[in-house]
């Protein structure tokens, strides 16, 4: 039997700590029914709340705890209310990217049984490809740096060969990885290098790193024009490799293709490290009312659980992933159970509670 795995645990601030306990319980009940030991959980504190209790969004004991656990489960983090002396959000998230070298933003665009999408074409309730943001460069490298006075402000996108290549090379792989599962096996790069030089040398590094992938396909497309496709026909797609912004942008798109952020699992990935985190901020707005929809954050349970098979090559992990999907897809199946997001009446405890069956009946 493996040694148990230890999960630093994030909970952050609004909704963040009502879906994280019901999300930590059905991780380690997947463990359990594959046979597993439990996880040891490291539950630390950052985020909005933090910093106005501490005046530090991100402890230097918090920083620690992420960089001995062998994996980092994130809820959600910030507070509109609380900002700092710039005015600018609380974003430790943000920051914890930066530090770790998080430079692999994987969003799933997937659809759930049973969760209805916004388009009419029947291709539309069965999406699943990947958006790929590369997350420690870009426009974001303007985070804190950027100038402004009275009359004008400036932040400055960055792309340089490493950071691209690197996460160029991270969705090739990941093609490879869903080929064997009987994808199509292609990459494509949003850029927008028809007027930007910067995205210019985004798509000369797309085009280098492709070359070691003689069996993956390679196409390109605007970012513009994708953002058009990904409504009118985002089944085309299979793996995306984007800049940050454009990812960030594209990835809340992905998001309302399948039901809304509340259904939108992510993960950012690094050499060495790896966080898993809903694609929704804290909705303070509804913290404390029930009304969240942790489906999300479940996701990306099975993400983190999934990533850990890979990276302690231990196969039981990625069975524990598989039944924790499948739990959810279970829920949601026959069409009754719908987020209050989605105009229904089922919260965190709603769904909690189904999905916690559906787990238990797969055993």
């Amino acid at each position: 039997m493996a040694q148990p795995l230890v999960l630093a645990i994030l909970p952050g601030d609004g909704i963040g700590e009502e879906i994280t306990s019901p999300c930590v319980e059905l991780v380690q009940q997947a463990l359990a029914q594959v046979g597993e030991p439990k996880a040891v959980e490291n539950w630390l504190e950052a985020g909005a709340g933090t910093y106005t209790k501490q005046g530090n969004a991100l402890p230097v004991e918090t920083i620690a705890g992420c960089r001995s656990a062998d994996a980092i489960l994130l809820a959600a983090m910030g507070d509109p209310a609380v900002r700092y002396p710039d005015g600018t959000e609380i974003i430790p998230q943000i920051e914890l990217r930066f530090e770790l070298e998080l430079y692999a933003g994987v969003r799933p665009v997937r659809s759930v049984p049973g969760v209805k999408g916004p388009l009419a074409d029947p291709r539309g309730e069965q999406l699943d490809f990947v958006l790929i943001r590369e997350s420690t460069e870009g426009l974001f490298a303007s985070v804190g740096k950027g100038s402004r006075d009275d009359d004008q402000a400036s932040d400055t996108q960055v792309v340089t060969r490493k950071g691209t290549k690197r996460v160029c090379d991270f969705a090739f792989k990941l093609a490879q990885q869903r080929k064997k599962d009987g994808y199509v096996g292609e990459v494509t790069s949003v850029d927008k290098a028809n007027v930007f030089k910067s995205m210019a040398f985004w798509r000369d590094m797309f085009d280098e790193v492709s070359q070691g992938y003689p069996d993956i396909s390679k196409r390109y497309g605007y970012v513009d024009a994708v953002a058009m496709e990904m409504v009118r026909r985002p089944w085309i797609y299979d793996v995306m490799v984007t800049e940050n912004m454009y990812g960030d942008i594209l990835s809340d798109l992905g998001a309302g293709l399948v039901g809304g952020l509340g259904m939108a699992p992510s993960a950012d990935i690094g050499d060495d490290h790896a966080v898993f985190q809903p694609c929704h901020g804290s909705a303070p707005d509804i913290a404390g009312t029930g009304k969240a929809n942790p489906t999300a954050m479940f996701l990306s349970g099975a993400m983190m659980l999934e990533w850990l098979a890979i990276e302690k090559d231990h196969a039981p992990y990625a069975e524990a992933a598989k039944v924790l999907r499948l739990a959810v897809d279970d829920a949601f199946r026959d069409g009754k159970l719908v987020s209050t997001e989605r105009g229904g009446d089922a919260g965190v405890a709603e769904i909690s509670t189904a999905v916690r069956t559906c787990l238990t009946a797969l055993e």
